[in-house]
């Protein structure tokens, strides 16, 4: 292996992020001081070595396991590239990174593949306080690299997606990796919030403002200033809650409930909604200029049937919690992530975690610890008809436009359940693994009732 000049080796030590130097046969031949520090090796311990097996712990290329290679995509082109990937650091901890790949004329002919990565987010990152976002589908880390762009914004973000894809986590983590880190991160359900008391938890109030009302309020967004709002269901403002709401993100102003002073608070608002805003705008149903100032940038999340191979990891990170809390050592067969990977949880994330603890009741007295397919109790398996992570299921739509064959699916879900527990919504609430706050509002869209 030919040595690189002192120049070559200046320059790749110059750059800031993490940068190596291979070979056609995935070797490395040189790496920087951020490369080393990154993986907590000596050059002599990384020149040598395969790219793969260093960042990330496989012994054979990364294409061969489904993911895009870089390595692979450079040298068949001649062109840069870009890619997300899932690399594990010095102490084995996953990080998500981007990629982007470079063909290097190399000193003796030939060319070399640069590569220059850029940290997304370690899954300590990625931690909340009762649940994390696990992934390392391409649908999951595209997802990572858009929240991450985005928290970098000053900009409103509105998150698309189905009820328990994560959407509170999103917005968590986007206000952890955000210039407002430091603030407040205060999250309200709009459809919790009944009209006449809108204003005053939005607002505050003063002494006084009302019947019963005997000292002052402060409102969430007064609560929140310096750092983040995000409003959870915010299809469900009623008009007159969004022009209320609409005033205040224009001017940053708003009074309490009773008050004469005008108050101002700097928020950035993160607003998810599992509706088709675009199509309430049409409808008259959502205001038009409320949804362009929400909407300044929009990312939507994947719902969990397309991201498949996500599952098993999901399910082994939430059934540790799970033993956490209930002090168990419980652990999941083959066979039942089989049965878990075969199911396209229509409450995605939100219903994987109820079944998981029902599994684990079941099987808390079977002495072995194994929670096996029999314990996992789902709606109906259905078959995969698409890849493993949801090839062929619509997920690219343009932000808010659902798919409507995805839209069919659920109301037909959901109108089985109905027949199948005789009408009872705690019951069918329960099986999609929702509250029946949201199977309501499912119910009225739908008009099951």
């Amino acid at each position: 292996m030919t040595d690189l000049s002192p120049t070559l080796q200046a320059l790749i030590d110059a750059q800031e992020n993490p940068f190596v130097l291979i070979d056609p046969e995935y070797r490395i031949v040189a790496a920087n001081n951020a490369y080393q520090a990154a993986y907590g090796l000596e050059a002599m311990q990384i020149v040598g070595r395969y790219c793969y097996e260093l960042s990330h712990r496989r012994t054979a290329p990364c294409h061969q396991h489904g993911e895009e290679c870089p390595h692979q995509q450079v040298l068949a082109s001649g062109k840069g590239c870009q890619v997300l990937h899932t690399h594990y650091d010095q102490h084995g901890a996953a990080e998500h990174v981007q990629i982007r790949g470079f063909a290097i004329p190399h000193p003796d002919g030939g060319f070399l593949v640069g590569e220059s990565i850029f940290r997304l987010a370690t899954q300590q990152d990625l931690n909340c306080d009762e649940m994390r976002l696990v992934g390392r589908s391409p649908a999951f880390l595209r997802v990572v690299e858009q929240l991450t762009l985005a928290a970098a914004s000053q900009a409103t973000v509105l998150l698309y997606g189905e009820s328990g894809v994560g959407k509170e986590l999103a917005a968590h983590y986007m206000h952890q990796h955000s210039p407002r880190r430091n603030g407040p991160f205060l999250a309200v359900d709009c459809g919790a919030i009944s009209e006449t008391l809108f204003e005053s938890e939005i607002f505050g109030h003063e002494r006084g403002a009302f019947t019963g009302c005997v000292g002052r309020k402060q409102g969430l967004f007064e609560l929140a200033d310096g750092g983040t709002l995000f409003l959870d269901e915010v299809g469900e403002l009623s008009t007159a809650m969004q022009a209320k709401f609409l005033r205040v993100m224009e001017s940053g102003e708003f009074r309490r409930v009773g008050g004469r002073e005008t108050l101002r608070a700097d928020v950035r608002v993160i607003g998810a909604t599992n509706r088709v805003l675009v199509q309430m705008v049409e409808s008259g149903g959502f205001r038009e200029d409320l949804y362009y100032r929400l909407a300044c940038i929009t990312i939507e999340l994947p719902p969990l049937r397309a991201r498949r191979s996500d599952i098993p990891a999901l399910a082994e990170a939430l059934l540790v919690r799970i033993n956490q809390v209930n002090g168990s050592r419980l652990y999941l067969t083959g066979e039942a992530l089989d049965r878990l990977t075969s199911y396209d949880f229509p409450g995605n994330v939100r219903e994987l975690r109820n079944i998981l603890q029902r599994a684990a009741a079941l099987s808390a007295g079977s002495g072995n610890g194994a929670i096996g397919a029999a314990d996992i109790r789902v709606e109906g398996v259905r078959s995969v008809t698409s890849g493993p992570d949801g090839a062929g299921v619509s997920t690219g739509q343009s932000p808010g436009r659902a798919p409507t064959s995805m839209r069919a699916v659920e109301r037909s879900h959901i109108a089985e359940l109905l027949e199948r527990f005789d009408g009872h919504r705690r019951a069918v609430a329960d099986a999609l693994g929702i509250s029946e706050r949201t199977l309501y509002r499912k119910l009225r869209r739908y008009e099951l009732g």
